[in-house]
């Protein structure tokens, strides 16, 4: 009851100098609505990187072979030939914080139809799952090929909405054909469109075909050893002039031994590819998934241990890490300016609060002098000050939201709701109206009664 009433008659007493109260909360109302203003503009740019992150397949792993060496000289990144199609059958069935993967083969080359030709920005032979990994799980038209299609290395393929632009059009695509290399693909599919990536690259500019007919067909590179293996045979006798040609009976070469068979194995060929990529089950999870391809393909490759890696894994986290943190830094150095304003307009209502205190003297004594305790008085005018805080909080969240929409629709800047943002708000809203408001009522209610009344 003691606080409904020191509320009502706080009420009263603001009601009294309606201007002079709007003024006051001003600063409060200017610093709230900021808040609001750059909270939501860094919601938005941080959800516009995630976007964009996701664009280019969540959580993400790039696998790659390893370099090479040829006497002392680097080949490069990723010309090593130690990757086939098996190794990412083992990742999904080893490595349980993996969600998808899928085999990729790169090749380039110029894309015909009729008399349009387009060098597309990238030729992938790879799996269905590859859309599942880059988060592309929707086409415009068309459907995906399928696993028969690589197993029978089938001349099919999924194009970008660039290459559908520059080949055909607005001509509809899906059964037509294309040349790739000379070599024709029935087009079944159009992807559906994803835009540039974070390094400025059209995701667009693609065609996607069966890994097994880009290797057999497109690329011509059909087999690698995994070693090569060199046999000189030795022969007893020499050919002369007049035994030019041996017999029909005669072996050209000596069967091997057992011990030569151990020792000079003949080389085991695989089909090799490109690249593995990997899609882990959550942005958590990524660590634990890298620990478990690398264990699995350490494994598989039979790398002995103290050895280095035959391959490397790459991952976005960096990435995303720098780029999100150079957002948050962003909006805390806005967050900065917002709550100096805070600090502005609690000086503000401080002042006021003790030019009401010294306005009030003799009301302040009167009410001590029926009986009023200085706990009451303290009580009365820190309500004033922490009404005026809430009411400017209110305020500055309503015109904290109406910036970021108007921001949102002429810059057409990407902006997102916080409630956190606006919860907090009203809490240092009130928080600021009980620390600057403290003093004043502290002050009033430590006046002598006598005093106040003879106050003139």
């Amino acid at each position: 009851m003691k606080v409904l009433r020191s509320s009502r008659t706080a009420l009263t007493a603001l009601n009294r100098n309606k201007t002079r109260a709007v003024l006051t909360t001003l600063g409060i109302v200017i610093g709230i609505a900021a808040v609001i203003a750059m909270m939501e503009i860094g919601n938005g740019a941080s959800k516009a990187i995630q976007d964009t992150i996701s664009s280019m397949g969540s959580n993400t792993l790039l696998i790659h072979p390893a370099s090479t060496s040829s006497g002392g000289a680097s080949a490069g990144a990723g010309t090593g030939i130690t990757l086939t199609a098996e190794d990412k059958d083992a990742i999904l069935g080893g490595c349980p914080d993996v969600a998808q993967a899928a085999v990729v083969v790169r090749t380039s080359g110029q894309a015909v139809y009729a008399s349009k030709n387009w060098v597309p920005g990238s030729i992938y032979g790879t799996e269905p799952s590859y859309l599942d990994v880059r988060d592309w799980k929707t086409l415009s038209e068309g459907d995906v090929f399928t696993e028969r299609d690589i197993r029978n290395a089938s001349k099919v393929c999924i194009i970008g909405q660039t290459v559908k632009r520059e080949l055909f059009g607005d001509e509809p695509p899906v059964g037509r054909d294309i040349r790739i290399n000379n070599i024709s693909f029935k087009v079944v599919g159009v992807l559906s469109p994803k835009g540039a990536n974070l390094m400025g690259m059209d995701q667009d500019d693609l065609i996607l075909a069966p890994w097994t007919t880009i290797k057999y067909r497109v690329s011509n590179k059909r087999t690698t050893s995994t070693q090569t293996a060199s046999t000189s045979s030795s022969s007893d006798s020499v050919n002369s002039l007049s035994s030019l040609y041996p017999s029909k009976g005669t072996s050209l070469y000596p069967s091997p031994s057992a011990s030569q068979q151990a020792n000079n194995p003949m080389p085991v060929r695989f089909a090799n590819i490109d690249q593995i990529m990997v899609s882990a089950v959550s942005s958590r999870s990524i660590s634990a998934a890298i620990d478990q391809i690398t264990e699995v393909l350490r494994e598989r490759h039979r790398i002995p241990e103290g050895q280095e890696d035959d391959f490397n894994i790459r991952d976005m986290t960096e990435l995303t890490k720098t780029l999100t943190s150079t957002s948050t830094l962003m909006t805390r150095l806005l967050l900065i300016v917002a709550l100096i304003s805070l600090v502005v307009g609690g000086v503000g209502i401080m002042n006021i609060m003790l030019v009401s205190v010294t306005e009030r003297t003799r009301e302040i004594g009167l009410r001590m002098a029926v009986g009023a305790k200085g706990r009451d008085i303290l009580a009365q005018f820190l309500l004033e000050a922490v009404i005026l805080c809430l009411t400017g909080g209110l305020m500055g969240i309503a015109l904290g939201r109406g910036i970021s929409l108007i921001i949102s629709s002429v810059l057409r800047w990407p902006t997102e709701i916080s409630l956190p943002a606006i919860v907090m708000s009203v809490v240092v809203a009130g928080t600021v109206g009980i620390v600057f408001g403290f003093y004043p009522a502290w002050r009033a209610s430590r006046l002598d009664p006598i005093e106040a009344l003879r106050y003139e």
